[in-house]
């Protein structure tokens, strides 16, 4: 796999505990497509993937505590320290993208309300700790 970049971007680079489960999970809840992964050499963990989902691109990998460092997934740490943003173009979608992801297993901590700054917007925790915000313009009026 060669790596290409055409212009500066920021992309989320999720760890978690579990990560064919996530995979899957993401699949089921958001309709993320999976287009890369590589298997640690245990098979067990996953070393990377990609996963496209609402017209951007995710990295996940397994929890590698033999490596060092302070990456670890949310439940390792207490807690998401960040929430992924999904902008999307209609209220009802907020709904939809929610009411999917809690029937795949999210737990929802702020239910999809419409909100001061003129959106319709709702959060809510994935299995694996990481912490996603769902956010649409409500019509002018």
């Amino acid at each position: 796999m060669a790596f290409r970049l055409n212009a500066p971007s920021l992309q989320a680079h999720l760890c978690v505990k579990g990560g064919l489960e996530a995979i899957a999970f993401y699949e089921k809840a958001f309709g993320a497509e999976c287009t890369y992964k590589q298997m640690a050499e245990d098979g067990v963990r996953v070393l990377h993937a990609n996963l496209a989902l609402f017209g951007s691109e995710i990295l996940l990998h397994d929890e590698f505590p033999e490596f060092g460092g302070p990456v670890a997934s949310p439940h390792a740490h207490g807690g998401a320290s960040i929430a992924l943003n999904v902008n999307l173009p209609n209220p009802s979608d907020v709904d939809a993208a929610m009411t999917r992801a809690e029937a795949a297993g999210a737990i929802t901590f702020m239910p999809a309300g419409d909100v001061f700054w003129g959106a319709r917007y709702g959060r809510l925790t994935d299995p694996f700790g990481h912490v996603w915000a769902f956010n649409a313009p409500l019509a002018p009026g």
